[in-house]
C-alpha cells in the first residue's frame, strides 16, 4: 500500500514541489485505475473539500508532463487518467459501457510494435486500444442479435 510519505516521494522525485493537492490527486489516481477528471476531483474532495477543478486540472497535466501519471483518452471517452506508467501496455475498452482494463504489451518490449514506415521516426512506444465488449456487456448484445 502506498503512503502519503511515497508520495511526496515520488513528487520530489519528480522535481515537484510538495503540496496537499498534489499529494491528493496523486493518491486519487493510484486508487482508482482509469478514473476521469470528474472521479479524482471528487475524491480529492474528501480531503481538501476547497480544492478547485482548476486546481485539479492543472496538478493532472503537471503529474502528467513530470511521467508521474499517464493521461489516456479512448475514442469518444473522456481523459482517464492512470499511475501505471513507463511500460508501454496497452488497454481494452468495452463499446458498451466505457470500462478500461490494462493488458501488457502485445509482443516484447517497447515498443510493443513495429511500424510498417517510422517515416524516419525513432519510435519508442507504441500505445494500443483493444475494443470489444466486456463479460456484463457481451451476454446483452449477444441475446439483442436474436
Amino acid at each position: 500500500m502506498t503512503t502519503t510519505a511515497d508520495y511526496e516521494r515520488m513528487l520530489r522525485e519528480a522535481a515537484l514541489r510538495v503540496t496537499r493537492p498534489r499529494v491528493a490527486v496523486l493518491s486519487a489516481v493510484h486508487e482508482n485505475a482509469h478514473a476521469d477528471t470528474d472521479s479524482i476531483i471528487g475524491q480529492v474532495r474528501h480531503d481538501l473539500p476547497k480544492v478547485s477543478h482548476q486546481a485539479v486540472y492543472d496538478v493532472l497535466r503537471a503529474l502528467t508532463v513530470a511521467g508521474l501519471v499517464r493521461r489516456i483518452q479512448p475514442m469518444g471517452s473522456v481523459a482517464r487518467y492512470e499511475a501505471r506508467v513507463g511500460d508501454n501496455h496497452h488497454h481494452v475498452v468495452c463499446r458498451s459501457c466505457g470500462e478500461i482494463h490494462d493488458v501488457d504489451c502485445s509482443v516484447g518490449a517497447a515498443p510493443c510494435l513495429e511500424a510498417s514506415d517510422s517515416h524516419g521516426f525513432v519510435i519508442d512506444e507504441a500505445e494500443v486500444i483493444y475494443w470489444g465488449l466486456c463479460a456484463a456487456c457481451a451476454p446483452e448484445s449477444a441475446e439483442e442479435l436474436h
